[in-house]
Order: C-alpha cells, then sequence, then structure tokens
C-alpha cells in the first residue's frame, strides 16, 4: 500500500487527491493545504520510491508508470474514494494521464501542473547524457543537474532547493528507477484527449518552464475538455514559486467542477 495521509474527512465535502512530483513528495504542498482543505477533503499520497511508500525492487520486473496509476487506484479503494479531483505536479501529472485512460470515471476534474507530455530534443539529449553517467556517479550529482537545468533561474531557487532536498531522501535504486521509466513521459498522454475527453482539464504552467511547455500547449489543443493557464514569470514548479496565483486559480477550477456527474466516455 502506498503512504497516504487524510487531512480531513467531512461528510458533504468531496475528495481532492495530490500527487507529487520525481524526487519531492506531499510537502511540496504545503502552500496548497491549508486552502484545499477549507473546500475538500484532501488526500496526499506518496509515489512509490517516495517517503514511507514501497521501493521500486518491491514490484520487481513488473514496476512501471502504468504499474503506479494502479497503485494510486488501489489506495483510493482503500479510502473508499469512488471519485475524486486531483491535482498533480510533474510525474503526478503523468501518472494521473494514465489514469485517465485506464479509470477515467474515477476522476472528477483533474489540474496538471509543470505536466508533461513529450520532451523536446534538447531534453532527450539529456536523458542520453543521464543514461551514460547514471551508474558511475552518485545518484543526486544527476538530479541536482537536472534541476538546475529544469529551474535554472534565480526565481526558481526556492522550488529547485525543496525539490533537492527532498530528493536526498530517495535510495538511489529508486531514483534510477524513475529514471529509467522517463522515457516513456509520451506513452502516458497517448490517447488521453479520446479516452478521457469528459474530464474537465486544467494545465497549468510556467512561462518559463522551457523544456515542457512547447510541447504541451501543441498537445492538449486536440483535448476538447483541456484549458491551459499560463502564469507569468515562474518556472517549472508553479504551486511553490507563484504560489498566491496557483491556489485562486486552482481553486476556482475546482470548485467549479463540484456535483460534476461523469458522463459516459466514448472511445
Amino acid at each position: 500500500m502506498l503512504e497516504y495521509k487524510v487531512y480531513n474527512k467531512v461528510s458533504g465535502k468531496e475528495d481532492l487527491v495530490l500527487l507529487h512530483g520525481m524526487g519531492g513528495n506531499s510537502n511540496i504542498f504545503y502552500k496548497q493545504l491549508k486552502y484545499y482543505r477549507e473546500h475538500f477533503n484532501v488526500v496526499t499520497i506518496h509515489l512509490p520510491g517516495h517517503g514511507n511508500s514501497p521501493s521500486l525492487s518491491h514490484y520487481g520486473d513488473n514496476f512501471s508508470q502504468e504499474l503506479v496509476s494502479q497503485e494510486v487506484i488501489r489506495t483510493l479503494e482503500h479510502l473508499n474514494i469512488e471519485r475524486a479531483h486531483f491535482v498533480g505536479v510533474s510525474l503526478g501529472s503523468i501518472i494521473l494521464h494514465y489514469m485517465m485512460k485506464s479509470h477515467p470515471e474515477r476522476i472528477q476534474s483533474a489540474v496538471l501542473s509543470g505536466a508533461i507530455t513529450r520532451f523536446n530534443v534538447f531534453s532527450k539529449f539529456l536523458l542520453l547524457i543521464g543514461r551514460v553517467f547514471k551508474s558511475v556517479t552518485p545518484h543526486l550529482w544527476i538530479y541536482y543537474l537536472f534541476a538546475h537545468i529544469i529551474m535554472p533561474r534565480a526565481n526558481h531557487k526556492t522550488s529547485r532547493d525543496i525539490f533537492i532536498r527532498e530528493a536526498s531522501k530517495m535510495k538511489r535504486e529508486d531514483f534510477i528507477g524513475w529514471f529509467n521509466s522517463i522515457d516513456k513521459v509520451a506513452q502516458s498522454y497517448d490517447l488521453v484527449p479520446k479516452l478521457a475527453k469528459s474530464i474537465p482539464k486544467l494545465y497549468v504552467s510556467g512561462s518559463e518552464d522551457h523544456l515542457f511547455i512547447k510541447n504541451l500547449k501543441k498537445d492538449i489543443q486536440h483535448d476538447i475538455n483541456a484549458t491551459f493557464k499560463l502564469i507569468e514569470k515562474c518556472g517549472h514548479v508553479c504551486n511553490i514559486e507563484r504560489y498566491k496565483e496557483f491556489n485562486k486559480v486552482t481553486l476556482d477550477f475546482l470548485k467549479g467542477n463540484r456535483g460534476v456527474k461523469p458522463t459516459k466516455q466514448i472511445s
């Protein structure tokens, strides 16, 4: 069972599930919890290899991003949550895309922040460099380098430092396992506009999220139920860097989708 924390369970309030990014954990939502809890029952979940959730070695050769999405569903079943709103950051958005394809009826609405649908040429080059050196360097060196490339500016420092600090708690084998799976990002978004077309989606990206934003904007044009929000002068981790604007935009969206009944998915 994945590690989770239920912050409140009030009758009449709908459920909101928060999924963190790679190397981070639920601590990255410290600027959102107070505001989200006023309107929703909030659940945070640690993905495998993070916090006290099972290590990737627990899953052996079966580990994949698709499997992680199933583990999140299994955690919801344990909590008797049939349907919920979701907020996913970076890796969390990737897992959400897999869930949209396999269990769209579970998702009432979704906020995808710092979402990644595919890599550009430079990103692919960085992954290649990482693969070459991952077996001969400390894994935190790779994470440190990538964190500075993804979040290079001075105004990204707080979110960059938080992710590096939290990533230092990961085991090497867990980091490498996630790193090895990351090139399957494009598979996560494939068919989402078709299989999860009825799910309201809000994509939130910073204008300085230079590695991912261009492809993201192109890809979601084909999703009739996707809305894009750009936060100016902001990097990859909007919920930390520009949390006041992020909180307002996401809360307005989530509250606007309360009480929405599921519609039949058309394949």
